[in-house]
């Protein structure tokens, strides 16, 4: 019986990496926001805030990147997973931190997730492009 398994997840590196290059886009769109990534364990692994954004917004990116990373899903994606169904919509909307909005986008190498990247102080579409800008700058787009 094999009593150990390996876990691939983002190296500190990559996370900070990630977060700057969110934040670089933002900046060239005129937005402030957080941006915050998260190991494969849904853990903190970096965040930035620009000076002004929303501070409710702080809580939103790492939520975002805590269910991208959760269910290596986009959070723009839960409306098609949910589609018509009333009762898994409300039930999913009352559960701590999960995110049914775009922003939030799984970290993806060789088929594994790594983590989760989250972004919030734009609109949905800006969120989203920050955040893959963060995975573009480390290789995983």
């Amino acid at each position: 019986m094999n009593t150990t398994e390996t876990l691939q997840t983002l190296s500190w590196e990559a996370a900070h990496t990630a977060v700057r290059a969110a934040v670089e886009r933002a900046g060239s769109l005129g937005i402030r926001i957080n941006a915050a990534v998260v190991d494969a364990a849904g853990l903190p692994a970096a965040f930035l805030r620009m000076t002004g954004a929303p501070l409710h917004s702080s809580s939103i990116a790492q939520d975002k990147a805590y269910t991208a990373a959760g269910f290596s899903l986009s959070t723009a994606e839960w409306d098609a997973v949910v589609g018509d169904n009333e009762a898994l919509r409300t039930g999913l909307a009352q559960r701590p931190r999960l995110v049914m909005f775009g922003g939030g986008l799984p970290v993806l190498g060789d088929g594994t997730c790594l983590g989760g990247i989250g972004v919030s102080g734009g609109s949905e579409e800006q969120d989203e492009e920050c955040a893959r800008a963060g995975l573009a700058a480390i290789g995983l787009a």
